[in-house]
């Protein structure tokens, strides 16, 4: 058998392993983060978050029209992902085996047996090491851009490959052409693929030159920092830009419709892109040539994204930033919704802003022409840096940034604490730690957050503080137990590093092409993304393509390892015995720890949740929701599988935008419109922005129909004039108040009828905040006329802040706290975790015993850390729940709430000591309920957690200063808690074990009860 098909047949062999592995680990639904809003918007072909990924949700789309019914959409789209991740498996494996094959006859070595069984085996142990790394794997299983990109990297590395293997033939630069559309192509997926191109410049310069030197070197590498900042900038942004303003001359200078402008600019490209074709045809002009049908083919690719505008134009129901004309189109592939960052020059987190200076125009479509909404800013500050790193302001930054750094209270960062926070939090922490993650070892899932137990690699603690690992005695069931717990001994990074050493030593230009991928797709990311502390997830996922660039040099570890055996075998025997222990090292190893924690095939539980919250609301409700993990799902069971589809999802983090609102004032599905009476031209972009709070010194609170009326309004006499010269409406009180009429209340059964005698005359709150945002206005837009005929619904994982001081007239109805005109029962409670939610136990009752689906949240293998977190907010839901009904004197409906939560709830299988506060909490439940055996039971496993988590923290921090960490001192709380609950409750031998164990950590932490 050739060369040539042994090469296909185990390509295709190492594609269908990975195939079978994602299909059978696949979530068989929407999971959390972006998923559930990529596969609503690919089943409907809607507009995602900015700047889209339009080739994604074709793909996606057609993979959904193979589903037998909407519940198994999902997992079709899922299926995309799985099949382009096993994909990708099948072109590293060819890309490993073309640069083997190159350095054995680089090296005059014979391609005989010996040398294929070599380089095949660095194929299989590459590309199988790959497919089972941990954060490529988790992206194969899930609706999410990655694997596709992925993919797109995969393929053109792999062509510029076979370009040089037949660059000296006819028309192979034919491989060039088939790069730029995939890259093209790439585009309407993600924008990582891009980072590709330098190495492929360098591959094209040692290609074309037999002799390269050093200056050689660093000019193709320019050059493809060039091409890669032209389609980057040029082609993906300033082609749109240059649209944008011809469009804008067109309209309001020349009085054309909108588009024309639009239209006359792209025969302007189109003309000048044939015409220089032709040209470099006639004047044989080879690399002019290359270079313009190149920029056809990545334009042929990027034309995926007038999809995002065809289908803008016809009004889907998730239509993010409605991108239908030139400048929205612009807003939305800058991603100007999300801000920008300094990367080379910036400010401190601490600087203070000492001007401002305008960035040009923002205009917005109007009724005939563009008009001018406002004018981009920025800040210009006292303190600068090059290079900045430290330099958000915003939530708690400074605070991680002053305790990562040791900075005291009053301490200013200076340059070297810049640096010092890129290597050892941007480098270290948010790229090493991953990248050790897949090739070292995990600790756990839970989200790292720089301290000892939480999501470091297997031996990380910081990165810098790496080997000091306290008693290993000592670890706690929150690691060992741990499904991610993924022990891999270093074995697939030393074999990294051994196939990078061997390869530089033989192929040092390939070895140089490899590196500056591993660059690229890695460390140039960091810098790019400058990211902020306090990250909302893990972001891994970020950094694929360098653990693919590595994947490379563990394949070529076979070599290696081959190469010293031949020193006590036989050739072949040396090739075979390599190929074997790097199997086993690697993805052998790799596969048997990582199936259980990447193994989704039985987990529902992003979807069966977004159910509950749509669940807690009566027909026809307005729900408010925040972020992405408490939308996404719901949008996915909405628009795919038809629940509920009477609700209108707000999202607020959304609502603080003009076209947000506009689509709310549409019907969606069996969803009537928000009931909001202001006009389009009342809270357009640059039009009440931001309301800020002028103190009129009003006596008592003011009507709020009165207050909506003023800010609203155009007079003059109810703006104020600032330093820019520009008058806008302003907040003039804090303090509100809504006449209540009980029989409207009582007629729409916002609050039922044996509870009328706890209606409010009035309603009264006070305003939290010093400035009033478009999106709360609309809110209170929404209180005003909604007459109670709608039922106002906050989604429970929405923080306080936003419930605009109306705290006191919301009570929960389980996944969602509804707005009611009444009193609000004061409930006296011990608990840690403060003063309970007041509920509607009627109601609450009634969905959590009997319309909640917690479908496998209990019998899944595996539960992500979004999942787990959802366990335990289910938790607290089921213990708020039963204080209140004890409050009530219903113990029976008490216990069986109890009972149904030990029941569904996997509380005995997972081991976060995060969650010891809602476990206690339960605990005390049940002792109060009579559950005494089981709360015995589930006391001493909680305390066994806590202990464990205290010894591990013990045994890493004895004889240094500081010891009351946060992780700690919640540890001991609960400890102390516990010895009093089994005196107590007369559980006396427990009692005076717990008593002993306390005052031993009393003795060690300085801690007193």
């Amino acid at each position: 058998m050739t060369y040539s098909k042994i090469n296909n047949l185990l390509g295709w062999l190492t594609f269908s392993i990975a195939a079978i592995t994602y299909i059978l680990t696949l979530e068989p639904t929407a999971s959390y983060w972006d998923c559930g809003e990529f596969i609503s918007a690919a089943f409907k072909l809607q507009i995602v978050h900015q700047p889209g990924a339009p080739l994604f949700l074709m793909i996606g789309k057609l993979f959904s029209l193979f589903a037998s019914d909407p519940t198994k959409v999902a997992y079709m789209v899922n299926l995309s992902s799985a099949l382009s991740s096993a994909a990708t498996i099948m072109f590293l494996f060819w890309t490993i085996t073309a640069l083997g094959k190159k350095v054995s006859l680089t090296t005059n070595t014979p391609l005989n047996n010996t040398t294929l069984i070599a380089i095949m085996g660095a194929g299989l142990v590459g590309a199988l090491a790959y497919a089972f790394s941990d954060s490529f794997w988790f992206s194969a299983v899930e609706a999410e851009v990655y694997a596709m990109s992925s993919l797109s990297t995969a393929i053109v590395f792999w062509a510029i490959l076979k370009w040089d293997a037949h660059a000296d033939e006819p028309y192979a630069d034919k491989w060039l052409l088939f790069i730029a559309y995939v890259m093209g192509l790439s585009i309407g997926i993600h924008l990582l693929n891009l980072l590709v191109i330098p190495a492929m410049a360098l591959v094209y310069y040692f290609r074309k030159n037999a002799v390269a030197t050093t200056k050689g070197v660093f000019s193709a590498l320019f050059v493809g920092v060039l091409i890669l900042g032209f389609i980057q900038y040029g082609i993906i942004q300033y082609l749109i830009k240059f649209g944008a303003y011809f469009d804008l001359f067109f309209v309001n200078t020349l009085g054309f419709g909108f588009g024309s402008g639009v239209i006359f600019f792209a025969i302007l490209v189109i003309g000048a892109t044939i015409w220089l074709t032709l040209y470099s045809i006639k004047k044989r002009k080879p690399v002019l040539n290359l270079a313009m049908l190149s920029f056809i083919f990545i334009l042929f690719g990027y034309s995926s994204f007038a999809m995002i505008i065809i289908r803008a134009k016809a009004n889907p129901t998730l239509n993010n930033s409605n991108p239908q004309d030139a400048f929205s189109f612009l807003s939305y592939l800058n991603r100007e919704q999300y801000g920008d960052r300094p990367l080379l020059y910036g400010q401190y987190f601490d600087s203070k802003p000492v001007d401002t200076k305008q960035k040009g125009n923002i205009y917005v479509k109007g009724e005939k022409k563009y008009e001018i909404a406002g004018q981009k800013q920025s800040y210009e500050y006292d303190r600068n840096t090059l290079f900045p790193r430290m330099y958000s302001d915003d939530g708690n930054h400074p605070a991680v940034y002053r305790d990562w750094m040791e900075l005291g209270p009053q301490e200013s960062p200076t340059f070297a604490t810049n640096i010092g926070w890129f290597g050892t939090y941007q480098i270290g922490f948010m790229y090493m730690r991953y990248f050790l993650w897949n090739f070292a070892g995990r600790q756990n899932d839970v989200q790292g957050i720089g301290d000892y137990t939480s999501g470091n690699w297997i031996s990380g603690i910081k990165f810098l503080d790496a080997l000091r690992l306290g008693d290993q005695s000592h670890l706690p069931d929150s690691i060992t137990k741990n499904k991610a717990n993924n022990q891999l001994f270093f074995l697939p990074l030393i074999l990294g590093i051994l196939g990078a050493f061997w390869h530089f030593k033989y192929s040092q230009k390939d070895a140089g092409i490899v590196a500056l991928l591993f660059f690229f797709t890695g460390l140039a990311i960091v810098i790019y993304l400058n990211q902020t502390p306090s990250q909302p997830r893990e972001r891994d996922y970020a950094y694929v393509g360098s653990f693919y660039a590595f994947a490379i040099w563990i394949g070529l570890g076979v070599f290696a390892i081959a190469q010293w055996l031949r020193k006590v075998v036989t050739p072949k025997t040396a090739a075979i015995g390599a190929t074997a222990i790097s199997l086993l090292a690697a993805p052998v190893l790799m596969a048997s720890q990582e199936w259980n924690d990447h193994d989704r095939s039985t987990k529902t539980t992003a979807r069966d949740l977004a159910k509950n919250y749509l669940a807690s609301c009566a027909p026809n409700a307005i729900l408010f929701t925040y972020g992405d993990n408490d939308t996404y799902p719901l949008w996915y069971v909405q628009e795919v599988e038809n629940f509920r589809p009477d609700i209108r999802i707000v999202n607020l983090s959304l609502f603080d935008t003009d076209w947000y609102i506009n689509q709310l004032r549409r019907p969606f599905n069996q969803s009537a419109p928000l009931p909001i009476t202001m006009q389009a031209s009342m809270y357009k972009t640059g039009t009440r922005d931001v309301l800020f709070y002028q103190n009129f010194n009003l006596e008592g609170s003011q009507e709020l129909k009165d207050v909506f009326e003023f800010i609203t309004s155009d007079n003059p006499e109810a703006k104020v004039e600032y330093q820019s010269g520009r008058s806008e409406n302003f907040l003039p009180t804090k303090n509100f108040k809504m006449a209540i009429n009980p029989a409207q209340v009582l007629a729409t059964k916002t609050v039922d009828a044996n509870q009328a005698n706890a209606i409010v005359p009035q309603m009264e709150w006070t305003f939290p905040g010093n400035y009033l945002t478009k999106g709360q206005l609309a809110i209170l837009d929404i209180l005003v006329h909604n007459k109670w005929e709608r039922p106002i619904y906050f989604a429970f994982t929405v923080p306080n802040s936003n419930f605009l001081g109306l705290d006191n007239y919301l009570f929960s109805e389980g996944f969602a706290l509804r707005l009611q005109p009444k009193t609000k029962a004061t409930i006296p409670s011990e608990s840690p975790l403060g003063p309970t939610e007041t509920v509607n136990t009627k109601e609450m009752y009634t969905n959590m015993m009997t319309k909640f689906d917690w479908g496998s949240i209990k019998t899944s293998p595996y539960l992500d850390p979004e999942s787990e977190k959802m366990v335990f907010l289910s938790v607290n839901k089921f213990n708020e729940l039963a204080k209140n009904l004890i409050f009530e004197g219903k113990t029976d409906s008490a216990r069986n709430v109890i009972k149904e939560c030990l029941k569904v709830m996997p509380i005995n299988t997972t081991y976060d000591s995060n969650f010891a506060l809602s476990k206690y909490e339960l605990v005390s439940l049940m002792y109060q309920l009579g559950l005494k055996s089981d709360a015995t039971a589930l006391l001493k496993q909680t305390e066994n957690l806590v202990t464990q988590e205290l010894d591990y923290h013990y045994s890493i921090i004895q004889g240094k200063e500081n010891l009351a960490g946060r992780d700690i001192q919640l540890n001991l709380f609960v400890l102390s808690q516990f010895v009093e609950m089994t005196k107590q409750y007369g559980e006396n031998a427990l009692h005076k074990e717990l008593d002993g164990k306390m005052k031993t950590y009393e003795g060690k932490f300085g801690f007193s009860r």
